[in-house]
């Protein structure tokens, strides 16, 4: 006997559900037996994490906070991944974009709510959508590898960050820490209920429908899944595959941008050094766990939230630190990737006698 790997001509849905979910279940269970050895039970760990992200009003509105960036980045690289143009520069989109509105809070600063967020919003998606557009055009033009250039650009824009609010942006009240000075109200996102959640819920939501919409029902969205499939075929029916790199990586880069902008506009009120919390680089994790399913992401990126605000509580209550958390997102990460792997694939035992001999060339024919 021996085993053989072999393509699955076809897959159920039973299995598309299965496995994301067991590989879900083996990234926890793995985080278990990793915080065992941290001197932690998993179950009293798993236990705090859901009690301090839904146990109440204020923890599940903490969640929703974390979401909202984890679903608009994922909803980003989805649009790229769709395409097998893997982006993953959604990180320095972010801060980019982050920048690009804080600058026009400081030069172009209007009494007019309306005007400032519209005004921060179309500087933070063009910022965004221009750094990620030009790993498009090297991917496109050149076949520049792209995972190297976005991941290259992100620590552009992370050192490009810090030479603002450690330099000429930085509060002079700020004690020295490296922050600008608070925005006005007028460049707030609002906030709903009391709590800190704010209007990038509202892109949270209409971005899933748009981007379902657009990929499922629309002539472009055909476009992209096939140039993701079959790029050469794609060329052979006429589909202009520099433009839409360009493009999709522009759009993907100008939705990361946007989401820098709302966590600065909406929660932070300023422009400070760790603003993201790495939003960008978990929207890698979150994009694969949902499969690129627009709707499948709100609701990993839900579970994501659950895993940071229940890991800053782990920071308190059991002295872990905050990368013990990043340790589970990767194994979380790490299983999704291996599950893929057997929804393309299957193992199949065979006897060596089942295996067919190669027939010999007849005489003067070539083998």
């Amino acid at each position: 006997m021996k085993l053989t790997i072999e393509p699955r001509l076809s897959s159920s849905w039973r299995l598309a559900v299965f496995i994301p979910v067991f590989s879900l279940a083996a990234a926890l269970f793995s985080g278990g037996v990793f915080l065992y050895f941290m001197g932690v039970s998993p179950f009293q760990a798993y236990r705090a994490i859901l009690t301090a992200s839904l146990g109440d009003a204020y923890g599940l509105s903490e969640t929703v906070v974390k979401a909202i960036p984890l679903t608009m980045t994922g909803i980003a690289v989805m649009l790229s991944f769709t395409m097998l143009i893997w982006n993953i520069g959604a990180e320095g989109q972010i801060f980019v974009g982050a920048i690009a509105a804080t600058a026009v809070v400081r030069f172009f600063y209007t009494d007019s709510r309306p005007v400032m967020l519209i005004m921060m919003f179309l500087a933070a998606g063009a910022a965004g959508g221009i750094w990620a557009a030009i790993a498009g055009f090297m991917r496109a033009k050149w076949s520049v590898n792209e995972i190297i250039t976005t991941l290259m650009l992100n620590y552009i824009a992370m050192n490009l960050l810090n030479y603002f609010v450690f330099g000429p942006w930085r509060d002079p009240s700020s004690l020295g820490f490296p922050m600008t000075p608070p925005f006005p109200d007028t460049a707030r996102l609002p906030v709903f209920w009391g709590t800190r959640i704010h209007g990038g819920l509202i892109l949270a939501i209409i971005l899933p429908l748009l981007f379902w919409f657009v990929l499922k029902f629309t002539r472009w969205g055909y476009e992209i899944r096939v140039m993701g499939e079959n790029p050469r075929a794609a060329g052979f029916a006429g589909m202009n595959y520099l433009r839409n790199v360009v493009l999709v990586m522009f759009i993907s880069g100008a939705i990361a941008g946007i989401a820098g902008m709302c966590e600065l506009s909406g929660l932070q009120g300023r422009l400070q050094h760790g603003f993201s919390g790495g939003y960008g680089f978990t929207a890698i994790i979150v994009a694969w766990l949902a499969r690129l399913h627009p709707f499948a992401i709100v609701l990993v990126s839900f579970l994501m939230g659950i895993l940071l605000v229940g890991g800053e509580t782990l920071q308190i209550v059991m002295r872990l630190p905050l990368s013990s958390i990043m340790v589970l997102q990767g194994m979380i990460l790490f299983f999704v990737l291996g599950g893929e792997f057997f929804r393309k694939y299957r193992i199949r035992s065979v006897k060596d006698d089942d295996a067919v001999p190669l027939q010999a060339a007849p005489s003067g024919e070539e083998k």
